[in-house]
C-alpha cells in the first residue's frame, strides 16, 4: 500500500483499492512492515493501513475490510465485486486462502500477482488470463511430518515434544469439545458419521464419556483436580507403563539394547511444587479446563491457591496393564488400524455407541472449543510446560516460550528487508499489467537473500488441449446464456453449436444428469437452474450471477473428449 500510494495507484476517477484484513496488529507485526506503530496494537490491520497510505497520498482511493476472503464471504465479495476488478494481488500466509483467490481470477479472467515470503526467501508470481498457467498449476512438496510412533513413544528432539503437546492441546481443549457439541446439537448425524469412521470412533467416544459424564467438572477446584491428575497421567503413569513394555534391559532380536540410538530411555516425573513447569501444567491445564465448560476462573489467580487446591487430590497410585500394544512405527500403526476395521462388528458398534451418555443428562451443558493462538499466553504456558515435561521426561533440553512459540506456530521471523524487495517486484509487475506489455516481459522472481541468490524466468504459459479442431487452457469455457433453459435445451445447445453430446453434467460435488440415470429423460423439460436447487440441493445466493457446471462429451463419432467447464448465466 505504501508503494501504491507513492505511485499514484487508484488515484484518479474510479481508481479505487479494496484491501481486507481480519486480523489485528500484533506486537510481532512492527519489526517487518512499515505502517503501523506502537499506538497501533490491537487495531484491524486492514483500516490502519489504509488511514497511513491515504496520509502519504491524500488523493488515493481506498476502501477497507474486515472480513476474510473465502466462500463463506461471497456475499460480501460477489460477483458484482469481482467483475468490477481490474485486478488482484495477494498477501497470504496460507495455501488454502491462495488457492481460493486463484479460482477466483481464473473463474472472472482477472490478472493476478501472487506473492510470499519465508524469512530470506521471497517470490513473485504473474498470472496473466488466458495465457500463463495459474498459481494452482504447480504445487511444493509436502512437508516431512515427524513419524507417529516418534511422538507418542520414542522422542528424541524437542521438535518431538513441542508438537506432541501441540497436538494434545489441539485434541483435548478443542476436538473433544467439538465432537461433543456436535453429539448434543445432532445426535443422529453425529452416530451416522461415527459409524464410518471406525478407526477413530473408540478414541471419540471416550473423549465424550469423559467430557459429558460423570466428571464432567462443576467448579474451578474440579478443574484443578483435572489438570494434577492429567500430570500424573502423562508424564508419570504412561511412561512407567512404557517402561512395562519395553524395559531398560531389554534387547532386540539382533542383540542390541532396545533404549539406544534415537530411542532415549525415559524417566517418569514426580510432582513437585518446587518445580516450575510441574505448577505452570496445572495451573494451565485447569484455567482452559475452565473456559472450556464456562467455569468462572478466579480473578486474581495465585498459583500457591491453586497448589492448595491440588493438594487435596487423591492421586492413584500407577497399576500396571497386561497386553498394551506399542507401535515402534508407523507401519503397525497403520496395520493396526486396518485390523481394528477388519475384527469390527455390529455387537461392538451397538456397545460402543450404547456407553455414549443420555442426551437428558447433558443438554444443558454449556461447551466452548478452545482455538490455539501462538500470540495467546495462556495457550502458549499450556504447550511450554505440557512440551518441557515431556521433554524432561525424555533427558531432552527444555525450551522456553519464545522458542516454543516459533516451533509450535510453525514461524519463520519475517525480515522487512525481504518484504521490501518482493513488494518493489510485485509493482514492476503491476507497472507491466497496467502498461499492456506482451508476456515475454513479465518476470516470475525467486530470491534467497542469505545466498544472496536472485532467479527471475518468464511465466509459464498455460498447458493446452484439444477438443475436435479446437485447443483450450484452463482459462477458457464455455459460456451460456439463459436462466429458463432447460436441461434439454441445454443438451441441444452443446450439439448444435459445438456438435457435442453431453453425457453427464455436475454443479460442484453433485451430478445433475447422465445419460445412465433412469430419471434422465424426467428431467429434460425441467429448467437446469431447478434441476440444480431442488435436485442436486446446491444453494444459489442471490448475490450469484453464474453456476459453474462440469460437462462429460462424446464427439461425433463417439469418442469422449475433454472439455473446459461451463459458466451458466442466471441473467
Amino acid at each position: 500500500l505504501k508503494n501504491w500510494a507513492m505511485m499514484g495507484v487508484a488515484c484518479g476517477e474510479g481508481g479505487k483499492i479494496h484491501c481486507t484484513d481480519m486480523d489485528v496488529i500484533e506486537k510481532s507485526n512492527l519489526n517487518r512492515q512499515f505502517l503501523f506503530r506502537t499506538s497501533d496494537m490491537q487495531q484491524l490491520k486492514s483500516e490502519t493501513a489504509g488511514r497511513r497510505a491515504k496520509e502519504m497520498n491524500p488523493s488515493l482511493n481506498i476502501e477497507t475490510y474486515s472480513v476474510k476472503v473465502g466462500s463463506d464471504t461471497e456475499d460480501v465479495f460477489g460477483d458484482d465485486f469481482f467483475e468490477s476488478l481490474d485486478g488482484v494481488c495477494n498477501a497470504l500466509d496460507n495455501v488454502q486462502a491462495r488457492t481460493y483467490m486463484d479460482q477466483r481470477c481464473i473463474y472472472f479472467l482477472k490478472p493476478l500477482l501472487e506473492s510470499g515470503t519465508l524469512g530470506t526467501k521471497g517470490n513473485v508470481q504473474v498470472v496473466i488470463p488466458r495465457i500463463t498457467e495459474s498459481y494452482s498449476s504447480s504445487h511444493d512438496p509436502p512437508e516431512k511430518a515427524i513419524p507417529i510412533c516418534t511422538l507418542k513413544n520414542f522422542p528424541n528432539a524437542i521438535e518431538h515434544t513441542i508438537q506432541w503437546a501441540r497436538d494434545d492441546f489441539e485434541g483435548v481443549y478443542k476436538q473433544v469439545i467439538e465432537d461433543a457439541v456436535s453429539y448434543i446439537s445432532d445426535t443422529e448425524r453425529f452416530i451416522e458419521n461415527l459409524k464410518q469412521q471406525p478407526t477413530t470412533a473408540p478414541a471419540t467416544v471416550k473423549g465424550i464419556i469423559a467430557t459429558l459424564g460423570g466428571s464432567r467438572p462443576k467448579s474451578f477446584e474440579d478443574c484443578v483436580a483435572w489438570g494434577r491428575l492429567r500430570f500424573e497421567e502423562l508424564f508419570n503413569h504412561q511412561i512407567q507403563q512404557l517402561l512395562v513394555s519395553f524395559p531398560l534391559d531389554m534387547v532386540t532380536t539382533s542383540g542390541q539394547p532396545f533404549w539406544s540410538g534415537a530411542k532415549r530411555p525415559p524417566t517418569p516425573l514426580q510432582f513437585s511444587e518446587e518445580e516450575e513447569w510441574h505448577v505452570e501444567f496445572v495451573v494451565a491445564s485447569a484455567t482452559l479446563r475452565a473456559k472450556n465448560f464456562g467455569i468462572e476462573v478466579p480473578a486474581t489467580l495465585e498459583r500457591s491457591d491453586v497448589m492448595k487446591l491440588a493438594r487435596k487430590v487423591k492421586v492413584p497410585e500407577f497399576e500396571p496393564k497386561q497386553g498394551v500394544k506399542v507401535d515402534l512405527n508407523d507401519g503397525e500403526a497403520k496395520k493396526e488400524g486396518e485390523d481394528q476395521v477388519m475384527e469390527g462388528t455390529s455387537d461392538s458398534d451397538a456397545r460402543m455407541l450404547s456407553s455414549l451418555p443420555p442426551l437428558s443428562s447433558c443438554s444443558s451443558v454449556q461447551l466452548e472449543p478452545v482455538e490455539f493462538e501462538k500470540d495467546d499466553e495462556l495457550h502458549m504456558d499450556y504447550v511450554t510446560a505440557c512440551s518441557n515435561l515431556r521433554a524432561t521426561n525424555y533427558n531432552i533440553p527444555a525450551a522456553d516460550k519464545h522458542k516454543t512459540r516459533l516451533i509450535a506456530g510453525k514461524i519463520i521471523p519475517a525480515i522487512a528487508t525481504t518484504t521490501s524487495m518482493v513488494t518493489g517486484l510485485v509493482c514492476l509487475e503491476l507497472y507491466k499489467l497496467i502498461q499492456n506489455k506482451p508476456v515475454e516481459q513479465f518476470k516470475n522472481g525467486f530470491v534467497n537473500l542469505a545466498l544472496p541468490f536472485f532467479g527471475f524466468s518468464e511465466p509459464i504459459q498455460a498447458a493446452t488441449r484439444k477438443y475436435r479442431e479446437h485447443e483450450w487452457n484452463l482459462w477458457s469455457r464455455f459460456e451460456v446464456q439463459g436462466k429458463d433453459m432447460t436441461l434439454g435445451g441445454f443438451l441441444r445447445h452443446f450439439m448444435e453449436e459445438y456438435k457435442l453430446e453431453v453425457s453427464m453434467v455436475s454443479c460442484g460435488v453433485s451430478m445433475i444428469y447422465s445419460t445412465f440415470s433412469p430419471k434422465a429423460k424426467e428431467k429434460l423439460t425441467r429448467p437446469l437452474l431447478d434441476i440444480v436447487k431442488k435436485d442436486a440441493k446446491v444453494e444459489v445466493g442471490e448475490h450469484q450471477r453464474y453456476l459453474m457446471l462440469e460437462i462429460c462429451c462424446n464427439d461425433e463419432e463417439g469418442e469422449e473428449v475433454e472439455a473446459p467447464s461451463v459458466r451458466f448465466a442466471l441473467s
